[in-house]
Order: C-alpha cells, then sequence, then structure tokens
C-alpha cells in the first residue's frame, strides 16, 4: 500500500521558520516527483515546490522563492520543505503529494490548474503551518 504522511507544521512568528517533512512508502522512491501544495481557508490548493527524484530537479512557486528549499533523502525515502522567513500569508495546510512521472515537476504540470485532481494521486492528509504577524 501506498502511505504518504507530513509532519512539522507548527506556530510561528512572521520570519521564522519551519520544516516540513513527508514520509513515503509502498513505491519506487527515486521514479517519483513528489509536491508539496497549500491551502489557505477560502483558497484553491496551489503549488509551493516539488522535486523530481529522479535527476533532484527542482521547481518553485514566484511567492516562496529564496524563502522555501525543497530537498530528498533517498535513503530515508523522505521529502523535506525548508521554509524560512515565514509571512502571515504562507498560513495553510501544507500538502504532500507523489506523481508517477518526474516531469510533472515542470511547470507545464505543476502549476497546471488541474495538478491536484490528473497528475499528483498519492497525497498525505496535511500538516498545519500558522504564522503569526
Amino acid at each position: 500500500d501506498v502511505h504518504v504522511e507530513e509532519s512539522g507544521g507548527g506556530l510561528v512568528q512572521a520570519g521564522g521558520s519551519l520544516r516540513l517533512s513527508c514520509t513515503v512508502s509502498g513505491f519506487t522512491f527515486d521514479d517519483y516527483a513528489i509536491g508539496w501544495f497549500r491551502q489557505a481557508p477560502g483558497k484553491e490548493r496551489e503549488g509551493v515546490s516539488c522535486i523530481d527524484n529522479s535527476d533532484d530537479g527542482t521547481n518553485y512557486a514566484d511567492s516562496v522563492k529564496g524563502r522555501f528549499t525543497i530537498s530528498s533523502d533517498n535513503v530515508k525515502n523522505t521529502v523535506y520543505l525548508q521554509m524560512n522567513d515565514l509571512k502571515p500569508e504562507d498560513t495553510a495546510v501544507y500538502y504532500c503529494a507523489a506523481a508517477r512521472r518526474g516531469i510533472y515537476c515542470s511547470g507545464t504540470y505543476f502549476f497546471h490548474p488541474q495538478a491536484t485532481s490528473t497528475f499528483f494521486t498519492y497525497w498525505g492528509q496535511g500538516t498545519q503551518a500558522t504564522v503569526s504577524s
């Protein structure tokens, strides 16, 4: 069975940091793309960052470039999202999801409106990150 689990959310003040973890099992880690998405109250779920585990290629939303860093530990089957200089607008539930093809990390797919329903097929339950002003 495929299993995706996030951890690491919490409450921080603006300017602070959080590190989210996504541990997966049940599939060949190196063959998959792992993406982080977030959903704020009343808003659509949006892509934040993605890593293609076949070649370590990464992608970031413009709103987090320079502040967030995605990385992967292929031994632990875990993907991390280091979030620095957090802002109140980063407050959201953060979800980790897996896609069968690394190409789904590219902008054409990752930021596509149907990314969450079509390309990324395995999802975790989400972890809350709250940034106070």
